[in-house]
């Protein structure tokens, strides 16, 4: 009897942890979601407005690859980093379910599912964003196009649209390489997504002595 009541609160405890990092995933990628909808279908790439003065623009840009904006090997490299990113939010969602099975930080939990929202939400848009969007270079683009997506499977492209540029200045006249250039901080674009995997993962970096004491007292 006892241990029924044991496993019963063992289960229950799990299923918490479970719908935490649930409410965290979904949150995350509902707003992911609709924000870069809304961006696809009101605005054509390369337009953009203030938010903030010049230090807040949001900037419709698109990109096959990787977050903020960075491109890796072409088409086979699209397929790879989408299934890489498939085989990695299963690792994840793995990983959290067995750390539900143990007495872990809420904190761990959050950030761990923040990093899963964020690839979750950049993995919808490499599957299906080519199928159920029309090109947006020059249009705003139509959501479910009766002439069909601009690319199919796997090869739908990342939208951005978050851009910080909060120092735009030029290089100095004497500096090495890039004399006189442009220089632009934060010049990265971009998501949601993305922001979502960069907080997990530096709210891991900055607390891991807390977050997996846990491992270490289990030594």
């Amino acid at each position: 009897m006892i241990g029924l009541h044991i496993q019963s609160f063992l289960f229950m405890k799990n299923m918490s942890v479970i719908r935490k990092s649930i409410i965290v995933v979904l949150s995350i990628l509902v707003f992911d979601q609709v924000v870069k909808i809304w961006v696809k279908t009101h605005m054509y790439i390369g337009q953009e407005f203030p938010v903030f003065g010049k230090w807040f623009i949001v900037h419709f840009t698109e990109n096959n690859g990787m977050a903020f904006g960075l491109e890796f090997g072409g088409g086979w490299g699209k397929i790879f980093l989408s299934l890489f990113r498939i085989a990695a939010l299963i690792g994840i969602g793995w990983y959290i379910f067995t750390l539900s099975k143990k007495k872990v930080p809420n904190l761990l939990i959050v950030s761990l599912s923040m990093i899963m929202a964020g690839a979750l939400g950049n993995i919808i848009d490499s599957l299906f964003y080519g199928m159920i969007f029309n090109n947006s270079l020059g249009q705003i683009a139509t959501l479910f196009p009766a002439e069909g997506g601009y690319s199919y499977f796997l090869h739908g492209r990342v939208v951005d649209m978050l851009y910080f540029p909060v120092i735009q200045t030029h290089f100095p006249s004497w500096f090495p390489l890039w004399a006189s250039e442009e220089f632009v901080f934060f010049r990265p674009v971009f998501n949601i997504a993305d922001s979502s995997i960069t907080i997990g993962v530096f709210l891991i970096i900055a607390f891991q002595k807390k977050l997996f004491a846990h491992e270490h007292n289990s030594k």
